[in-house]
């Protein structure tokens, strides 16, 4: 079994992929002329992608805050986890609430006809947004080190 400070990072990728995959789905059915809100094929995974990447983003969220309350527990700090954490609230719950959203017009079943291009708009938006809070948590394990052993160089 990890460490708890290190279920925070083999779970982060999921929701990351996820909200890509969401992404290219979308674009492509809206090219293809394709429903993503109707219970079509194309629908139903689009749907199940949008839930289950919010799924991920809270689970993910759940485990950030163990590991940062276990960095901190051992004396770090840093204005990059604050910025992390927050931008990791925003967009756990965010995603959360766009897959309950995408749930919501699937089971409605229904075209959103002018509206249809919000859709990937949304999720380009939300792609935005965890690519710049990656970028903070890239830089608290590859420039601050946190959670991470540190290496023997030279041996």
């Amino acid at each position: 079994m990890p460490a708890i400070q290190h279920v925070h990072p083999i779970l982060v990728h999921f929701p990351i992929v996820l909200i890509y995959t969401l992404v290219i789905i979308d674009l492509v059915a809206l090219a293809r002329s394709n429903a993503v809100t109707m219970r079509s094929g194309v629908g139903t995974i689009s749907t199940f992608v949008a839930v289950t990447a919010g799924l991920f983003a809270v689970v993910t969220w759940f485990f950030g805050g163990m590991a940062l309350d276990y960095a901190e527990a051992a004396g770090f700090s840093s204005e990059v986890a604050e910025i992390h954490e927050s931008l990791g609230t925003i967009s756990a719950f965010t995603f959360l609430g766009w897959g309950l959203i995408r749930l919501v017009l699937w089971v409605r079943n229904r075209e959103l006809g002018t509206l249809t291009l919000a859709i990937p708009t949304i999720e380009i938006a939300g792609a935005a947004l965890v690519t710049v809070t990656g970028y903070y948590g890239g830089q608290l394990v590859y420039d601050l080190g946190v959670n991470v052993a540190k290496a023997a160089v030279g041996g």
